[in-house]
């Protein structure tokens, strides 16, 4: 093969040369600006293998390999050449050693100083500066002309000074140079009169540079036009530019003071002339430029490589433009055209074409077309080769492919050959060529199936031939499942700062389970996750999170299924919501007295449109530092006009403001001061008062210190009585109260305030109407009723006081009421009860008073009330309230539990509202899922009794009970209590003991006996004032040491009885007694103890009613065991109450079995 160009480039000492195409035994040679040059005959040059490429060393002396170098590339049909390549060895630049005069002018001339700078690689870059590296200051008189000398349009006395220095500075090789400092003496005038120097100095511009009128001036395309004029005069001339006839391009730009024209990228729309004009007080100099872009060549029509067969008319075409027109030059195997030696008959140049008549094979070669003008050059090799050759497949056989069902599938079938051969499809189960709308044959060869089907899967054969031969080869088609994304991605707009989630999900062939993937891109770029510990996102299983997510992460996120062969695609928008950027560029503007227009620069609203705008200002005076609100306007505002207060030092700044919140508010403007004026306003929330009969107090609301406008502000307070014609009284005071002495009681007056401070006073301020001090009122009212509504409301009514007796504002009416008794009570109770009060507001003559106690006597009186105080109360109205129903009962108590029967006890109601006529008692039995049975009822219709006794109760069954208290209205508000019947009857023990002798000390010993009964109230066993033979015994120390004894021997003997029960033993106090027959127990015996509680309602005559010496009418009289919540205790008199047979509530669902109680 012949090599298709070469690609080739000084880099770094390196000269590049390879073949841009494979080539078989190419052979490389160079030359060196025309002249053959062998890099292996050097051995300090590094040669690359298979390639011309060679390497110039960076140490020795490189000035040697300077040249243009040209590498050739050949095998044995043609040879391929490269552009030149300049191979450039910069020297240091240096100025010359130079000793320099000083230059000397007189004041007013112009003068140059010249930098010469040496050559260098470009860019070049002039800098004058003193000795000290300070810059050299420029203007409209100074300046450096683009040939990097200093040009001064006149002299002045400042720019004697002897350290002018040029220095060039060469980037490219990071080289910076100075020439030796220049000496500048200017003489002044010895004539100081004005006159004289300014008949001296002053005249009409000329110009320094450009010299004469006309220039001109040629570009390339693509360069910058920078056109110069510097004129010399005084005063110092003003530059201005101009296009004739046309006017100067948008793009131009004026810089250096008006002395440099500069039009960046120019192109042919920039011909023309340009004129630079310099004037002054005194003429006008002008210089014409005629401007001419040129450009370098470019390809029209590049010459191509062609295969023919020997025999064909072969075309070789090639065309360039440019300004100038590029000229065009051949090569045949980088040979110029015209110092072939080998004569061709058939080759023939007709104009930028070669035609080769009827070629033959030795008319093969590499064709070079060479296009130059003086801005540049271009070169193109063509590979022209003529040959009969036999179809090659350059694709392997037997490829296989895989296709994805309804999209496109390409099978190749890439063949050489001369004369270019033909291309059939086959299928394999059929002979004939593969024919229809879905199948296309380029005219590369490859066969393009569009709309894959299930049906295409199978081998296909290629088919080729020519004059030479004929070759096939045969290729699989697989057809796959298509990729298909499931789960698309949704939009998602989210605050910053927090976490985003985006999901996708894909199905696709099984066939690629070691080729599928699934990736996220943003914009298009893909997303690098899980890389570093610090990544913010993080990808499994097709979900994407990002964490901390901020404005930068917003875009288009594209969820990508991706298999060999096929892919599917689905994208979703990530709206990042924060709040707006600060605004910036704020100015003030249209500044009048106490108006100012600010305008300012939207910043990004982060997704969320800006709603409003809030400008805040700042004061330097009162209260430095603390930003207020001034005004908010509509989020599309970009400025706002703001009405100030006078004599304020401001300064603003805006805050934005969006959906989701208040952003951080801009640099604040520079300071502002408004000029003092007068007060725009007057105090507002004028109070009037008199809390003195005789004066009235005055108050306001003061001016805000921003709001005085200036200097000085006092009030004027003007008040006159309303119902007389008389003049205002002033009074000019710097606080907000004023205080009027010996006014009339509760008389109208006119009151205003007037601001004003050193600049004038405030607009004319509004009247407001008051009344100046009250007193208490004088009269009572009359006529004071009360009807009676229910058993606890009645309604007053009562007489109003008339105006004149009110001596103020009417605040309204108070009653005033007490109980003096029950009428249960058969007295009327000497004191009153507490009183209680209740005030009617405004100007009314009746009322309700709720919350009275039935059936009961009281008392009332009425009075007016004003902003003072009370008047005089009225004459003292008795009334009673009607019976009402009863309150709840202040006590209920289960007093005793037994296996059929469970004893009540409770007292009465604390307040009866009336006469008790009875109880109403329900019961009903409760299950273990909280479900009610029926409803039993017993009416007692004995209000005195406090207690009752259920039978025929079910044995372990828990019931709920409900008592309420009656009267003739009514029966009151229920009180409730559960209970649980016992599985048997208990039993009881009981210790008593009693000292040794009465006549001695307590402490010399005791007798103590333990007994055992069954009984229902073990209460009724002992004599009434047992418990207070010994009061205060609890407090002496041997007591508490006994009971300690007596506490640790009953625990024994419990668990000595609990022992002896569990083995079906039966404990017998009778059998202790006889073997231990003692004086205390003569005469009592099991039988007549247990006689004691046979009967609960019969308590022994004397026996005492509880343990604490008298009975609570709600206290329970069951064993202490059956209470958890209290502690077991020892009575007064030593002995102790307990059961040995516990028991245990149980909750069971079952039905009351017992008959109804009869009414008690």
């Amino acid at each position: 093969m012949v090599p298709k160009g070469v690609f080739s480039t000084p880099l770094q000492g390196h000269l590049h040369c390879v073949p841009l195409s494979f080539s078989l035994f190419p052979r490389f040679r160079w030359t060196k600006s025309g002249q053959e040059f062998d890099p292996l005959m050097d051995p300090r040059l590094e040669k690359e293998d298979h390639s011309g490429t060679f390497v110039i060393p960076k140490n020795g002396n490189l000035s040697e390999f300077q040249g243009t170098y040209r590498c050739y590339a050949s095998n044995n049909l043609g040879t391929a050449i490269s552009e030149d390549m300049d191979f450039i060895v910069p020297n240091v630049p240096k100025f010359p050693k130079e000793k320099m005069d000083p230059i000397i002018v007189e004041e007013g001339e112009a003068f140059i100083l010249e930098c010469n700078p040496p050559k260098g690689i470009p860019p070049l870059q002039i800098y004058w500066m003193t000795i000290r590296l300070e810059p050299i200051e420029q203007d409209a008189r100074v300046s450096i002309g683009l040939n990097g000398d200093l040009y001064f349009s006149h002299a002045e006395e400042k720019d004697s000074r002897r350290d002018y220095c040029c220095f060039a500075s060469f980037p490219m090789i990071r080289t910076i140079v100075q020439k030796t400092a220049m000496s500048v003496v200017v003489n002044t005038s010895d004539d100081t009169s004005s006159d004289a120097a300014n008949a001296i100095l002053e005249r009409k511009p000329s110009l320094l540079t450009p010299p004469d009128v006309r220039s001109e001036k040629q570009l390339v395309k693509g360069e910058d036009l920078e056109l110069e004029c510097i004129a010399e005069g005084f005063p110092t001339p003003i530059i201005k530019w101009e296009k004739l006839g046309h006017k100067l391009p948008d793009k131009a730009r004026v810089e250096h003071h008006g002395k440099l024209l500069v039009v960046p990228s120019v192109d042919e729309g920039d011909n023309g002339k340009y004129m630079c004009k310099a004037s002054n007080s005194h003429g006008v100099a002008q210089h014409f430029f005629t401007v001419t872009v040129e450009e370098p060549p470019e390809w029209v029509q590049e010459p191509r490589s062609q295969l023919h067969t020997i025999g064909s008319d072969i075309h070789i075409k090639c065309s360039a433009t440019g300004s100038p027109p590029p000229v065009i030059t051949w090569r045949v195997n980088g040979v110029p055209l015209e110092e072939l030696t080998a004569p061709t008959t058939n080759r023939e140049r007709l104009g930028d074409v070669i035609v080769l008549r009827r070629a033959t094979a030795g008319n093969s070669a590499v064709y070079q077309c060479h296009a130059s003008n003086r801005h540049g050059a271009l070169l193109a090799n063509a590979n022209i080769m003529i040959m009969n050759l036999k179809p090659r497949f350059l694709t392997p056989e037997g490829r296989e492919y895989s296709a994805v069902e309804g999209k496109a599938a390409i099978l190749h079938c890439n063949v050489f050959g001369s004369p270019p051969p033909s291309i059939t499809w086959s299928r394999d189960d059929s002979s004939g060529a593969v024919e229809g709308p879905r199948f296309t044959v380029h005219r590369n060869g490859s066969l393009e199936i569009r709309v894959v089907e299930r049906g295409d899967m199978g081998e296909y054969r290629c088919l080729t031939n020519n004059t030479e031969g004929t070759a096939a080869i045969a290729a699989t088609l697989a057809v796959r499942d298509p990729t298909r994304i499931i789960v698309s991605p949704e939009d998602v707009q989210i605050l910053a700062g927090s976490a985003a989630q985006l999901s996708c999900s894909a199905e696709y062939d099984k066939s690629f389970n070691n080729d599928f993937e699934l990736l996220w891109e943003k914009d298009d770029m893909e997303i690098a996750s899980n890389q570093t510990e610090d990544s913010r996102y993080f990808v499994e299983d097709g979900l994407l999170q990002i964490s901390n997510v901020s404005y930068e992460d917003q875009g288009r996120y594209t969820c990508v299924a991706r298999t060999s062969i096929d892919q599917d695609r689905a994208e979703a928008m990530l709206v990042v919501l924060d709040v707006p950027d600060a605004p910036t560029n704020l100015v003030l503007s249209e500044h009048k007295n106490r108006g100012v227009k600010l305008k300012w620069s939207p910043g990004e609203d982060h997704g969320s449109s800006t709603t409003e705008f809030i400008i805040e200002y700042e004061e330097g005076q009162w209260e430095p530092g603390k930003w207020k609100e001034l005004v908010r306007v509509p989020g599309n505002h970009g400025s706002a006009l703001l009405k100030l207060h006078g004599n304020v030092d401001y300064r603003f700044r805006v805050a934005p403001l969006n959906a989701v919140g208040k952003g951080r508010p801009s640099e604040h403007t520079e300071r502002y001061k408004t000029p003092p004026a007068a007060p725009e306003k007057n105090p507002e929330n004028i109070k009037i008062e008199g809390h003195l009969p005789y004066e009235m107090d005055i108050n306001w609301e003061p001016l805000l210190p921003i709001e005085h406008n200036g200097p000085g502000l006092e009030y004027k307070v003007s008040y006159r009585r309303q119902d007389l014609d008389e003049d205002w009284k002033e009074h000019t005071v710097k606080r907000h109260s004023f205080i009027v002495s010996a006014t009339p009681t509760f008389v109208p007056y006119e009151i205003k305030i007037h601001a004003r401070n050193q600049q004038g006073w405030a607009p004319e301020p509004r009247i407001v109407s008051g009344f100046s001090g009250e007193d208490f009122p004088s009269a009572a009212p009359d006529n004071v009723t009360v009807e009676v509504m229910n058993s606890s409301v009645v309604k007053v009514s009562w007489g109003r006081v008339h105006k004149d007796k009110l001596h103020g504002h009417l605040g309204g009416y108070r009653v005033n009421w007490w109980r003096l008794r029950s009428r249960t009570d058969a007295k009327k109770k000497g004191q009153h009860g507490e009183r209680h009060t209740h005030a009617f507001p405004g100007d009314r003559g009746h009322g309700l008073l709720p919350g009275l106690t039935p059936f009961s006597e009281y008392s009332l009186m009425v009075m007016s009330f004003n902003g003072r105080g009370n008047g005089p109360g009225s004459h003292v109205v008795t009334f009673r309230t009607p019976e009402g129903v009863p309150e709840k009962n202040s006590a209920f108590r289960v007093m005793e539990v037994q296996k059929h029967t469970i004893s009540l006890a409770w007292s009465p109601p604390r307040e009866p509202n009336g006469i008790l006529t009875g109880y109403q008692l329900q019961y009903q039995l409760i299950n273990d899922t909280e479900g009610l049975g029926p409803l039993q009822t017993v009416n007692i219709s004995d209000p005195a009794a406090t207690k009752l006794t259920l039978k025929d109760l079910e044995a372990l069954s828990r019931y709920r009970f409900y008592l309420r208290s009656c009267t003739t209205v009514g029966c009151g508000h229920t009180v409730t209590e559960d209970s649980t019947t016992t599985a048997k009857e208990r039993e009881y023990f009981f210790i008593i003991y009693r000292p040794l002798s009465t006549g001695l000390p307590q402490r010399f010993g005791y007798t103590v006996r333990m007994l055992t009964c069954k009984s229902k109230s073990p209460l009724s066993l002992f004599p009434a004032g047992l418990g207070n033979a010994h009061q205060g015994i609890s407090t002496q120390g041997w007591f508490i040491g006994l009971m300690s004894t007596i506490a640790l021997l009953t625990l024994i003997l419990l668990i000595a009885c609990f022992v002896n029960r569990n083995k079906g033993g039966k404990y017998s106090v009778k059998e202790k007694e006889d073997l231990h027959p003692d004086v205390e127990s003569q005469g009592m015996n099991d039988d007549t103890f247990c006689e004691y509680s046979d009967n609960d309602e019969k308590p022994l005559k004397g026996s005492q009613r509880s343990l604490s010496g008298q009975m609570a009418g709600g206290e329970s009289g069951d064993s202490l065991v059956d209470y958890g919540d209290q502690e077991v205790q020892f009575n007064e008199d030593g002995s102790f109450i307990g059961e040995y047979a516990g028991h245990k509530d149980k909750r069971v669902s079952t039905e009351i079995k017992g008959p109804a109680q009869a009414p008690a």
